[in-house]
């Protein structure tokens, strides 16, 4: 683990693991993808999760975004232990406090980028005109205002995953969690995707979390784990 000179372990963490594991069975054969990791994500941060292809980046990541669950051990978001909760509530939770950027993007076809940075939205019920103020006003922070009416065909790979960033935002999770966010990007517009989270992270004092082994991510990070072989490793 790495942090930089301004320390951010005196800030509550956002996500606590508690000695979490998973392994994956296919049949007789069992693979360990997470091995016993315990770790603290303080609030307000722009994290990193570092290492390379197959090291349990991504299903770490995914135990903390409530999509999988560990085989054993305990894992908190905001201080809920969410393996306490029922399919439902568990839904419920990710939706209204976690928000989720994609290497592909995940953008719904036949909407518009302000309908798929609206939709977070609609999920959970937010009014109408309050849906139109908070969805403009994100997807003017991220610089595609000229772009709300286009569908996803007509837009570039950067202006794709700025949308996803503005959906992610949306709602003012506590978390947002990015999988290889720049992977499908060129170098530059790879720099300037890092340089728009970076942006919107620190204006709306929400954490970011990613998966990367992206240099340009490593860099800006301000709390580094890396991990290899489903260990957290110094």
């Amino acid at each position: 683990m790495r942090e930089n000179a301004t320390s951010s372990s005196a800030r509550p963490p956002v996500v606590r693991l508690d000695r979490v594991a998973r392994v994956y069975r296919s049949g007789a054969i069992e693979v360990p993808a997470v091995r016993d990791i315990s770790l603290d994500i303080p609030g307000g941060v722009f994290g990193v999760i570092a290492g390379p292809s197959g090291s349990g980046k991504t299903t770490l990541l995914n135990m903390i975004g409530c999509i999988d669950k560990p085989d054993s051990g305990r894992v908190e978001v905001q201080g809920q232990d969410v393996g306490l909760l029922a399919d439902d509530a568990l839904s419920d939770f990710r939706a209204r406090h976690i928000g989720f950027v994609f290497q592909s993007f995940n953008l719904i076809p036949v909407l518009s980028a302000f309908e798929n940075v609206e939709y977070p939205l609609l999920l959970i019920g937010v009014p109408a005109a309050e849906r139109r103020r908070r969805t403009l006003e994100i997807l003017d922070a991220v610089g595609l205002s000229a772009q709300a009416g286009r569908r996803p065909d007509e837009l570039s790979g950067g202006q794709k995953q700025r949308v996803a960033i503005a959906r992610a935002l949306v709602k003012e999770p506590a978390l947002v969690l990015a999988d290889e966010p720049t992977a499908n990007l060129d170098s530059v517009t790879g720099a300037a995707i890092v340089a728009t989270m970076r942006r919107m992270q620190a204006a709306c004092a929400t954490s970011f979390v990613f998966s990367t082994h992206d240099a340009r991510l490593l860099a800006e990070a301000d709390l580094t784990f890396s991990i290899a072989d489903g260990m957290l490793v110094p």
